[in-house]
């Protein structure tokens, strides 16, 4: 194996990372940001406050993205099944 062909390999890992786990680190930053924003408005510091629904609407996203986290994945497998059959 070359080293172009490594950092083609290296780049699709990368990549397929980025796709996987893109759906939950978008709603954590979403939640985040709306109850930072409504606990600076109501001066309300509670600490459960951000953690349960954080946790809770990560869960559902979880549970929804997950056919297309599987999805890409085995699609990443089969590309480095095919390029290692190939040689």
């Amino acid at each position: 194996m070359t080293g172009g062909e490594v950092l083609d390999v290296a780049r699709d890992a990368i990549w397929t990372i980025v796709l996987v786990s893109s759906p939950l680190m978008l709603v954590g930053l979403v939640v985040g940001v709306a109850i930072s924003l409504l606990q600076a408005l109501t001066q309300i510091q509670e600490m459960t406050l951000a953690f349960v629904p954080k946790i809770l609407l990560m869960f559902i996203t979880l549970l929804l993205a997950l056919p297309f986290m599987a999805d890409a994945l085995n699609g990443h497998m089969l590309r480095l099944t095919s390029r290692i059959a190939g040689g």
